[in-house]
């Protein structure tokens, strides 16, 4: 049941407002000045509605009410109710965020006319927020990508660099979410609600790269019969994101760069430049300086680029990760297969957490899907069948010490360090070996062996299996 708060100075017509609207169903209460108005606000939760009476003597007329009203509780409508003689000051406050203004003496099929689309439309900005709100959970990297330490920091980035109109460059392998995070970026950017035009620079042939990012006008070469619009025109106002964009041809390169620089296109065939509002974030899976080093990439075009970077790591350095991505990956195989895959046997994350994942997520979520197609219950070790063909080797003893009550996190860690310490003893207590068994880089194993405080002198070798 809605709720109207009437403001006036008159008594009479607080009685009339009051009875007519509680015929009609709703909850009424009365101010009789704007000061006993926000004594009711201190009071009570916010009303629906307020029905404010533009002139009314004391310290605060209608006007500096609404301002109140409009500045601390943005969601209440307003209905002005004011004289014949000060319709432009009714006026003025509709410009300041009231609903409607009625004129006294007003008829009553007006009035309820005029409640009920203020309510409808209070309604709708509701459901609207609630909307945006959804939507910017469905972009919570978190809940995406993970809760490890690497993802809280690209969390992070995201959050700062989303809000303004820097050019971003996302590095890292393929399959790591390199659009999971440009979309991420363009959801919660001040152009969340325009388009999002996502191009793959390595999908399309070098020449039609410049027509199908720009565009062509009618007659610019056989068989344009007619004219085309371009993925920059179509992201107006919205983000273009550029995958792999080490891909894009060196004269085209120098094209987005004119772009970029003038924030103009022209088209195939065309004339004049066209101005276009795009924000332009990019992603490579190699990094763009080794192809400026190599000649192939332009210098000029990556330092216009590169305003702010955005570095994915690899599955096999966020494994704690693994547990929450799997979760993930089983509920969408239930939903898609239409199955019951209550989750994984122990022996079988051990599996998952010991694997070295080049193909990174994407690789985790075939897996997991073809298990899900395979399990009845739950995913057993002979269900996880990756990419190579060949299963992940199970260490050795590695159940021993892990509780019931251990959390997924504390699982992957423990895995985690027996696979390091597997791997120092294979490699007889050579670093740099037992870091190409485990397919990091050296200075993260020696971070890793800092953190879980590994030996790996004689007494380590022995005690490990």
């Amino acid at each position: 049941m809605n709720r109207i708060l009437i403001v006036d100075d008159e008594k009479d017509m607080r009685w009339l407002l009051s009875n007519f609207l509680k015929e009609d169903g709703y909850t009424v209460d009365e101010a009789e000045d704007c000061g006993d108005a926000l004594d009711f606000f201190k009071r009570n939760s916010p009303p629906d509605l307020v029905l404010l009476d533009l002139r009314m003597p004391g310290q605060m007329d209608g006007v500096d009410l609404l301002k109140k009203i409009k500045t601390t509780m943005p969601g209440i409508q307003v209905i002005i109710l004011t004289g014949y003689g000060n319709i432009g000051s009714a006026v003025e406050a509709i410009k300041l965020g009231a609903y409607d203004y009625l004129t006294k003496p007003f008829e009553n099929e007006r009035l309820r006319l005029t409640i009920q689309r203020a309510l409808e439309s209070r309604k709708l900005t509701q459901e609207i927020l609630q909307l945006k709100i959804e939507l910017k959970k469905e972009f919570d990297l978190e809940s995406i990508m993970g809760t490890s330490s690497e993802i809280k920091k690209i969390f992070e980035r995201v959050n700062k660099v989303a809000g303004t109109q820097f050019t971003v460059l996302i590095e890292g392998e393929s399959g790591t979410g390199k659009e999971i995070v440009a979309n991420a970026i363009h959801r919660t950017s001040l152009r969340g609600d325009g388009p999002f035009v996502a191009v793959d620079c390595g999908a399309i042939p070098d020449t039609l790269i410049e027509s199908e990012l720009f565009g062509y006008e009618r007659g610019a070469f056989t068989g344009a019969d007619r004219e085309k619009k371009g993925q920059f025109e179509f992201a107006n106002q919205g983000t273009v994101f550029l995958d792999e964009i080490g891909n894009l041809p060196y004269l085209i390169q120098n094209k987005l760069l004119r772009m970029i620089q003038e924030r103009k296109i022209q088209k195939l065939g065309g004339k004049q430049a066209i101005p276009v509002d795009v924000r332009i974030i990019v992603a490579t899976n190699i990094p763009l300086l080794k192809l400026v080093e190599e000649r192939k990439f332009r210098s000029d075009l990556y330092y216009r680029l590169n305003e702010f970077k955005i570095e994915l790591p690899p599955l096999a350095k966020r494994k704690e990760d693994i547990p929450f991505l799997a979760k993930q990956f089983i509920e969408e195989g239930n939903s898609e297969l239409k199955k019951n895959v209550r989750g994984l046997q122990k022996d079988s994350l051990t599996m998952l957490l010991s694997y070295h994942w080049p193909g990174n997520v994407r690789e985790l979520k075939n897996v997991i899907k073809r298990a899900v197609l395979l399990a009845e219950d739950v995913i057993e070790p002979s269900h996880l069948i990756f990419d190579n063909g060949v299963p992940a080797p199970l260490p050795v003893s590695l159940e021993e010490g892990i509780t019931e009550d251990m959390s997924l996190k504390e699982v992957a860690k423990m895995a985690e360090k027996r696979a390091i310490e597997r791997a120092i003893v294979k490699s007889t207590g050579n670093k740099s070996k037992a870091s190409k068994i485990l397919h990091v880089d050296y200075k993260t194993l020696l971070s890793k062996i800092k953190e879980y405080h590994i030996r790996y002198g004689t007494d380590t070798m022995e005690r490990i299996p």
